[in-house]
């Protein structure tokens, strides 16, 4: 008994044919090869952007937390100017906010 799938003798086989079909498989693989390529390299880029975001979002709250703690430190010093210094930490944090968002939408 045969360990063969299909039986075949090489007298049935057309060198032509074979070759060709070589050459089709090694486009195919090189096709994959590419598209394989170009997946990873998106998926680099999407982590980057990721991270951009990530970092310029990290230090906006830091520096958000850092004027929030000022200006209640400063409130307790001059209680009279809790109302402006209430306004100017709204504004840095609104600005803030801002290029985080413009962050997000520059790094697409």
């Amino acid at each position: 008994m045969s360990k063969d799938l299909v039986p075949t003798s090489s007298s049935e086989i057309n060198p032509r044919k074979s070759r060709y079909a070589g050459r089709e498989l090694a486009r195919i693989d090189a096709r994959t090869e590419i598209g394989i390529a170009q997946i990873e390299s998106q998926a680099e880029l999407q982590a980057a952007r990721i991270m951009a975001v990530g970092y310029v979002g990290r230090r906006a709250m830091n520096e958000v937390a850092m004027i929030s703690q000022l200006e209640q430190q400063l409130s307790e010093i001059v209680p009279a100017s809790a109302p402006r210094l209430r306004a100017i930490g709204d504004m840095v944090a609104l600005a803030a906010a801002e290029i985080v968002a413009s962050t997000v939408w520059r790094v697409q």
